[in-house]
């Protein structure tokens, strides 16, 4: 994705391929590069999706306002929930495909210019998806940008989905977990002591695993 916009302290954006968060402003900046290429790593307050921290040779950053995002690299596959005028990413991917795009999980759980705690805390936050009621579809409209998932999908559909969007962050959150264990064992208790209350039972039981002498 090209880069071709420089931010500062206060600018106003958005990111093109998240509608949904609405319009954020820049706190903070930093030049870093990605890939041998230089660009910036952007510290987000966003007005409905709060704070996120964000690469922007890899996130879909644009000047608030902007009328349309510069189209892609040829070959760039459009991140989940990027919709556009007259039609979204949903139009554009096979059955096969779409299954996996609905169990990706947001690049704030796996950005290596994060810190292994703001990982942790970044997929533990979506533990507050659960695959019931108004959070299943909560979920549904964060992973698809659609105001109504069930204009597209049936709720059984979303619940398969949601299915593998559970072990997908189980995993991501296991790894993490194994990397404070070794590495950072008093973030790994402090982690363990947060996770207790907002954790399924199989990943309460997957905890105790890791946490199990040896």
């Amino acid at each position: 994705m090209a880069d071709d916009n420089r931010y500062g302290f206060g600018d106003r954006v958005v990111h093109a391929d998240k509608p949904e968060w609405g319009e954020a402003v820049v706190t903070g900046t930093a030049n870093v590069t990605h890939e041998g290429k230089p660009c910036q790593r952007l510290t987000l307050r966003f007005e409905r999706a709060g704070l996120k921290h964000v690469v922007t040779a890899i996130a879909n950053i644009r000047p608030a306002g902007e009328k349309a995002a510069p189209a892609r690299d040829a070959g760039e596959a459009p991140a989940a929930a990027a919709v556009m005028e007259g039609g979204s990413w949903l139009d554009e991917v096979s059955a096969g495909d779409l299954a996996q795009r609905m169990a990706t999980l947001p690049q704030s759980t796996n950005d290596p210019f994060s810190s292994l705690e703001d990982r942790l805390r970044a997929t533990m936050a979506l533990y507050r998806f659960g695959p019931n009621g108004g959070s299943l579809l909560d979920w549904a409209a964060t992973q698809t940008g659609l105001s109504d998932p069930l204009s597209r999908f049936s709720r059984q559909e979303l619940e398969e989905f949601f299915r593998r969007y559970e072990t997908e962050r189980a995993k991501r959150f296991k790894g993490l977990l194994l990397d404070a264990k070794r590495n950072d064992p008093r973030l790994f208790s402090k982690i363990e002591r947060e996770a207790g209350a907002k954790m399924t039972d199989a990943d309460k039981q997957m905890l105790r695993r890791i946490n199990a002498p040896r």
